[in-house]
């Protein structure tokens, strides 16, 4: 019975730690990348300023300090970077800047196919749902998909699209899968709701799925 109990306890302890471990590994991901942004300019910076105060340099020279500094820093240029982006202003300086970036062939490749991704995702679709269920790795097996762009298939003439995949519950990696717009099981979901379902390992999801389209032709021509 205590040997039980233990199990029992130590169970139900890894059950209460493992959504907090599971939230730190993503904040630790997402803040590490961002502290990397602005690690280099914050070194340089306290370079440049340890030979005016050296007692400031020493108290400010440590791994959690300089953390803190490059994830402030890069916090606060994403902040003006937005407000400029809102600007008349600024929107003229990003316009310039992706003139020149892509004027270089491999860097406008990825910055342009990225940028695109991120403005597809901001936008309401049209003509599909964007949040989707299709069948991966096999048929059988479901995952959720964002539908980017709709393309028409040479010599048949259907209508497909493109799928982005992320993974669970790093959802900046994943796969991209080109379906038939009718293989596509459309959803209600929001990018939110699909987001939390993603990163939850599928936790935190309605009580109920949408059907397959061919399911649902299946049942009408059943019952006919």
């Amino acid at each position: 019975m205590k040997r039980f109990r233990v199990k029992r306890y130590l169970i139900t302890g890894l059950l209460t730690v493992i959504p907090l471990w599971v939230t730190w590994v993503v904040f630790k991901f997402v803040l590490s990348l961002l502290a990397g942004i602005g690690s280099p300019l914050v070194t340089t910076l306290l370079g440049s300023f340890s030979p005016r105060s050296p007692k400031a340099e020493a108290a400010l020279n440590s791994d959690a300090a300089l953390f803190v500094l490059a994830l402030l820093l890069t916090l606060l240029v994403l902040y003006v970077i937005g407000w400029l982006a809102n600007r008349v202003i600024g929107q003229r300086l990003i316009d310039g800047f992706d003139a020149l970036l892509a004027r270089i062939p491999l860097v406008q490749t990825i910055y342009g196919g990225t940028k695109k991704l991120m403005a597809v995702l901001q936008q309401k679709p049209s003509g599909v749902q964007r949040v989707v269920l299709i069948d991966f790795p096999r048929k059988g097996m479901k995952v959720v998909g964002f539908v980017t762009r709709l393309m028409t298939e040479e010599g048949t003439g259907r209508e497909m699209a493109a799928v982005y995949i992320p993974t669970t519950p790093n959802p900046t990696g994943g796969y991209l899968e080109v379906v038939a717009v009718d293989e596509l099981t459309p959803t209600d979901w929001t990018m939110d709701q699909a987001m939390a379902f993603i990163i939850s390992g599928g936790a935190v999801a309605p009580d109920t799925l949408p059907a397959p389209p061919s399911s649902l032709r299946d049942g009408h021509q059943g019952n006919a």
